[in-house]
């Protein structure tokens, strides 16, 4: 039985995870991968791949919704919190919006309260296996309080902003909010 207090409106529960996105699954090389944060922050940072590994970490349990129709309970991540890399970045009062920065120039943002949520998180592991490619290896943006095109895979790092700045989808049509209780698919 479907818990419908979990289950937004217009969402189908599903126990598969979909492989959904666009543009070709980049190769990955641990040797030439990084990870920067950049813009309104005290420290600006550029990790390598087993710095970032090396981060504190901690596994989450979520809901995961998407904005095609289906929803997914209880999808367990492990990867290091937004929170750990801000405060180790020490965003400028300024700052009040991100911008999150993946392979293929692609850009989700979401405003900096949203993604200081406790739940916000940098996976590289999902159910106690790495992400795989076509999931968002090495390292997948994962935001459970909106819809999946919020959770950006193969992210490559962070831009703290004073002003928002509409990513991929955002600009072609899609809600800039994303909440899956609201049904906020569209702009």
């Amino acid at each position: 039985m479907t818990d419908n207090r979990r289950l937004p409106h217009g969402q189908t529960l599903r126990n598969d995870f979909p492989v959904l996105h666009f543009g070709e699954v980049p190769e990955f090389n641990s040797e030439k991968w990084d990870f920067s944060v950049t813009g309104l922050v005290e420290n600006r940072i550029k990790f390598g791949y087993e710095e970032f590994l090396a981060l504190p970490s901690v596994e989450i349990t979520t809901d995961f919704h998407c904005v095609t129709g289906w929803s997914q309970f209880d999808m367990r991540w492990k990867g290091v919190l937004f929170r750990t890399i801000a405060s180790i970045a020490s965003p400028l009062k300024e700052a009040r919006f991100v911008s999150i920065v993946a392979e293929h120039s692609y850009t989700t943002n979401i405003t900096l309260e949203t993604a200081m949520d406790d739940d916000v998180i940098f996976a590289y592991e999902y159910n106690r296996s790495p992400l795989t490619l076509e999931h968002g290896y090495p390292i997948r943006l994962i935001v459970p309080k909106r819809y999946a095109y919020k959770s950006a895979k193969w992210v490559r790092g962070i831009d703290f902003l004073s002003i928002d700045k509409p990513g991929f989808w955002e600009v072609r049509g899609y809600s800039n909010s994303a909440d899956p209780w609201k049904e906020e698919r569209f702009a």
